[in-house]
């Protein structure tokens, strides 16, 4: 999928730079080698897999439980997306009923990450083009979310809180009141981001019709989630093929549609995030005002025991459209698994979108692409 450098095809005029893996403005351990004349760019080629850590095969070693905090550690900024898509398909795979309860609360969670996750994008994307203080602003915002994950489990980043069956345990007490309280707090910030960065002439500059990805590049190349929303078409799997509970609750769904540019550039990518915050606020509100009582625990098998078949389960997190693929060959381990990384295929287009910019552009896509390397690489 990553086209590899032909040295041939290096002109007179040009050189081979490498960009990072320790390269601050590389979002992780990547290495961008690139051809240059100069400042312009010509090619991209990104070297990953400085973070592999065997996830998929250590997964043929692990019971089905054992599996989860693994799943966590994939995409760390949306750990509860990677464990919420993984028992996803391991209670497809069981042909298992939750409780309401529990499909409301992982809703929630799932919900409140999505805000997490985007935050980081969005102040990331700001301190990549030269904007420090919407980057203070938006992790001051998301420690609020961490202290309410950290209020629901004991901890802010790898959580293991969504189990195949349900939950590790039932919300504490006042957790709803304070995601209200947060909610309240943090719907007039969106506004603020848009005063301080959206708006802002000099970002405009940097981000509107720079790195445009058209809508058909995007579909050949596997593009999902926000980046390929941005490039005018609103596909969204909680919308498309929803799962869970989603087509319960009244959302809409963001599209890039040019307005500070081109369809599909880098403005529209930061500000289709931006937009999805709202979404997810009024989808966190009328889940809590409708989240009934029950039982979290009351569909938890006491050991995943699947029959033989396999499995494959779609999920729309941060990111874009995370897939698991599971065989299982009757016993508790299974016999395969295979996560789907919608970073994987979203760096995939860097070079069709870059060729021919800066190399301060080049940062500038590469941010606007929202990677997570421990997805990637897994």
């Amino acid at each position: 999928m990553f086209k590899v450098i032909d040295k041939s095809i290096i002109k007179a005029d040009e050189m081979i730079l490498n960009m990072g893996p320790q390269h601050p403005s590389t979002h992780g351990v990547l290495r961008l080698k690139i051809i240059t004349d100069g400042e312009i760019v010509s090619h991209v080629e990104p070297i990953i897999g400085y973070l592999h850590r065997c996830f998929e095969k250590h997964c043929e070693s692990l019971s089905y439980e054992q599996i989860v905090p693994f799943t966590d550690r994939c995409d760390y900024l949306a750990s509860m997306h990677m464990s919420h898509s993984f028992s996803l398909a391991v209670e497809k795979l069981l042909d298992i009923e939750l409780p309401e309860r529990v499909e409301y609360i992982r809703v929630i969670v799932s919900e409140l990450q999505r805000i997490a996750s985007h935050l980081i994008a969005v102040g990331a994307f700001g301190l990549d083009v030269g904007a420090i203080t919407p980057f203070t602003w938006t992790l001051r915002d998301r420690e609020r979310v961490l202290d309410l994950f950290e209020q629901l489990c004991g901890a802010r980043l790898l959580y293991n809180y969504v189990w195949p069956g349900g939950l590790s345990h039932d919300l504490p007490k006042n957790f709803l009141e304070r995601t209200k309280e947060f909610l309240d707090y943090f719907e007039p910030r969106i506004e603020e981001y848009n005063q301080l960065l959206t708006t802002n002439k000099i970002f405009i500059e940097r981000s509107a019709d720079v790195g445009v990805m058209p809508l058909d590049v995007a579909i050949n190349y596997g593009v999902t989630g926000p980046t390929l929303r941005a490039s005018g078409t609103n596909y969204d799997l909680r919308k498309e093929e929803p799962y869970s509970i989603y087509d319960q609750f009244d959302f809409n769904v963001p599209v890039g549609e040019g307005l500070m540019g081109t369809v599909g550039d880098c403005w529209d990518r930061y500000y289709v995030r931006v937009l999805e915050l709202t979404e997810s606020v009024r989808i966190l509100r009328q889940a809590i005002a409708k989240i009934p009582e029950g039982d979290v625990h009351s569909a938890l098998p006491k050991k995943i025991r699947p029959k033989v078949g396999e499995v494959y389960s779609r999920y729309e997190s941060a990111r874009g459209d995370v897939g698991f693929y599971i065989k299982s060959d009757g016993k508790n381990i299974p016999t395969r698994v295979k996560m789907r990384s919608p970073a994987y295929c979203n760096l995939s287009v860097l070079n069709e979108i870059s060729s021919g910019w800066m190399i301060s552009d080049v940062i500038t896509i590469l941010g606007s692409l929202d990677i997570v390397l421990g997805e990637i690489d897994r």
